[in-house]
Formats: C-alpha cells, structure tokens, sequence
C-alpha cells in the first residue's frame, strides 16, 4: 500500500507516518526499487498499537524504546512485556483519576441548585469585592 493508502485507511497523516518512521516508532518500511514505501498490512498494525498508545499519552520515547526491543528479538521479550505493564499501570491510575473527576462532577450536577450555585455566587462577589477594593 502506498503511503497515501495507509494514511486513509489508519486515519493517519502521510507527515505523521513518515514522522513516525523517522523518529523509529514505526520500523522501517519496505521500499519499490524507486524508493516509495510500500506498506504491508503488518505495517498497518504497527501504525493502530501507536495510535493507540498515544491516545492514552503513552510517550513516545517509550514506544520508541519498545520497538528497539521488539526489533532486537525474543531476548527482549521480558523488557518489553515489563514496558506494557508499566504503562498499563499508569493508565489504570488515570483512569481512577478521571473517575474521581467524574464523581465530582456528578457531585456538582446533583446539588448545583440548592448547594453549588448559591456558593458560587458568593465566591463570584467576594472575587468582585476584593477586585474593587484593590
């Protein structure tokens, strides 16, 4: 698949793919004899683990670093399983962060009439209050 293929077909720019290869997230990508990249279908699942990582701002250092060891061989199996575990940790711990928010919110929603609103009035005009007397 041609690199214009690839960008409709993983919703990816053809700048953030080549990106993507340069900087070592994506391995290299077989070429034609005229030098265009010719993407596999391997390719492509290379490209949905990245945008996947990276919709939940896994680093990209990190990603770089996991394709190294993927492409160093089974040797680096443990590393790399290590890595997912890792980040899947921190994942887990914003998701009890978001959560968290969630309930708040939630919190915020169910008494805004008869609790929240009356105080964000009175924090409004003392925000007020004091800008005046400055």
């Amino acid at each position: 698949m041609t690199i214009t293929e690839v960008s409709r077909k993983c919703g990816v720019t053809p700048d953030t793919l080549r990106y993507y290869e340069k900087i070592g997230l994506l391995p290299p990508v077989q070429r034609t004899a005229g030098g265009i990249r010719n993407y596999s279908n391997i390719d492509c699942e290379w490209i949905e683990f990245i945008k996947c990582m990276r919709y939940v701002s896994i680093p990209i250092e990190v990603l770089a670093e996991y394709v190294e060891l993927f492409m160093k061989g089974d040797e680096t199996a443990e590393r790399r399983k290590n890595i997912l575990m890792e980040q899947r940790e921190k994942i887990r711990e914003k998701i009890k962060q978001f959560q968290d928010v969630e309930a708040h919110i939630s919190y915020k929603i169910a008494h805004y009439d008869e609790d929240i609103l009356p105080a964000e009035r009175k924090l409004r005009e003392g925000f007020l209050n004091d800008r005046v007397n400055e």
